[in-house]
């Protein structure tokens, strides 16, 4: 596509012509750049699709595990077991916070999980009746809450390279299917445009210097007419006193 609405609205001259040429070598960088930053993007988006996968999987079966050993301390200890455990909360013991990591410079949310130390209340739940089954379910839950926490932070991070992938390769094809050949068409004119005053320099040069020739030309045929005539004049004046002579005699 070679129209002139596919090249920059520019003069035809040698200084912007090296303006063009700076601006190519920028866009072809940026487009390379750009590209890998693309590739890296895709591995990591793959690396934590099948994370994603892998989890959403185990938090299944720990999910099931969890349910399970819930049932088995209501059996254990008894319904009303989980009165005594809401009686028993005054805080989270497992809390989260926030960090980035950084992927080829796109800023990629990530979520830990920690545990407070110190002694709870629910250490000495089902003293009585049924501990260990409580201690084993809050142990399932507390694995699950991990998993969970590991799942939310992989899907966001999913979300937010998906994005991010996006908005790179758009980059890549605006570079490579737009600036780049509106650059290299522009090249290309300017290019032609002084190759076509380079030509017509030549031929008014050539023009030029013909009619110099021609006038140089003139100027010597005119000198040697003169010159010829000069010397014709001295002959003819000692000529005309040799008559007088025979006319005396």
């Amino acid at each position: 596509m070679s129209g002139s609405t596919q090249r920059l609205n520019v003069a035809p001259t040698i200084t912007m012509m090296g303006v063009v040429k700076a601006r190519l070598v920028g866009a072809t960088k940026g487009h390379q750049l750009l590209k890998k930053k693309s590739d890296a993007l895709t591995m990591q988006f793959r690396q934590i699709l099948k994370r994603i996968v892998e989890t959403k999987e185990s938090m299944g079966d720990t999910m099931k595990a969890s349910a399970f050993s819930l049932t088995e301390a209501k059996y254990a200890a008894g319904d009303n077991i989980k009165y005594v455990v809401f009686e028993n909360v005054d805080k989270a013991t497992i809390k989260v916070r926030a960090r980035q990591d950084n992927v080829a410079g796109v800023k990629l949310p990530k979520f830990e999980h920690f545990s407070e130390a110190g002694e709870t209340k629910n250490d000495l739940t089902g003293l009585g009746r049924g501990g260990h089954q409580v201690q084993l379910s809050r142990s399932a839950f507390m694995k699950s809450i991990e998993i969970l926490v590991e799942l939310a932070s992989l899907q966001t991070s999913f979300l937010t390279l998906d994005e991010a992938i996006k908005t790179t390769n758009r980059r890549v094809n605006a570079l490579e299917n737009v600036v780049k050949p509106k650059l290299e068409n522009t090249i290309t004119y300017i290019r032609g445009e002084l190759d076509e005053l380079e030509r017509e320099e030549f031929f008014r040069l050539k023009k030029v210097q013909a009619y110099k020739k021609k006038e140089v030309d003139k100027q010597l045929a005119k000198n040697k007419a003169h010159m010829e005539l000069g010397l014709e004049r001295p002959i003819s004046s000692q000529a005309e006193p040799a008559q007088d002579e025979d006319l005396l005699f």
